[in-house]
């Protein structure tokens, strides 16, 4: 593809589509690694795409955590008894908060790797071998599942991803973690800002960026 294209293409995104610029830089990443796969194959020999560079306007993501308090009120939640489904959720959000493991590495954490007050895993974006001391949360939420099988000897009933980000979401909004949180993106050269409910904002990050707050 030559450069006019992917100029076309990037007006396409900015006034048609109305993707924010974050979200079209991220997919113009993808397009030129196909685009360097085509070539390195030699299925095209056009190589204008190096050359593209587009300056988009972009803020920086907001980082969302929990506060101290924020985390009482997740504990102490009275759950309604027809969500009891979050339960399992809100133990495994904690241990992600306690531990500062990420969800992948939740997910697949297995009994094998947990010692009386500590846990041994690889990590999987980085690949180092680490052992996490446990607390009393994160140590009391292993033991309360200890005798309950799991598939593939997992520690803890972790679910999809998504349908994790959704509960998670869920659970926030019930224990009233709504503090306004103000967001500024570009599309194209134009700016907007929304106010949404800090509940809005969590995702499955919000364990391992609790942590290292």
């Amino acid at each position: 593809m030559k450069k006019e294209g992917l100029i076309e293409l990037m007006l396409f995104f900015s006034n048609k589509v109305k993707l924010k610029n974050s979200t079209a830089l991220k997919h113009f990443g993808f397009l030129k690694t196909f685009l360097r796969y085509a070539v390195k194959k030699e299925y095209t020999d056009i190589t204008d795409f190096h050359d593209f560079k587009p300056k988009l306007k972009k803020t920086k993501k907001k980082i969302i955590f929990f506060t101290e308090e924020e985390l009482e009120l997740i504990k102490d939640l009275e759950i309604p008894s027809e969500k009891l489904y979050l339960k399992r959720v809100r133990d495994v959000l904690l241990f992600l908060c306690f531990t500062g493991l990420r969800y992948s590495e939740a997910f697949n954490l297995k009994r094998s790797q947990i010692n009386d007050n500590s846990l041994s895993i690889i990590t999987k974006k980085t690949h180092d071998s680490l052992t996490i001391e446990l607390n009393e949360t994160s140590k009391a939420i292993l033991d309360k599942y200890s005798d309950i099988p799991f598939k593939k000897d997992k520690a803890l009933p972790v679910i999809s991803n998504q349908r994790f980000n959704d509960y998670i979401k869920e659970l926030a909004e019930l224990a009233e973690i709504n503090e306004p949180v103000v967001e500024t993106f570009f599309v194209g050269t134009k700016r907007y800002d929304t106010t949404k409910p800090k509940y809005e904002h969590v995702t499955i990050h919000i364990g391992r960026r609790t942590f290292k707050s």
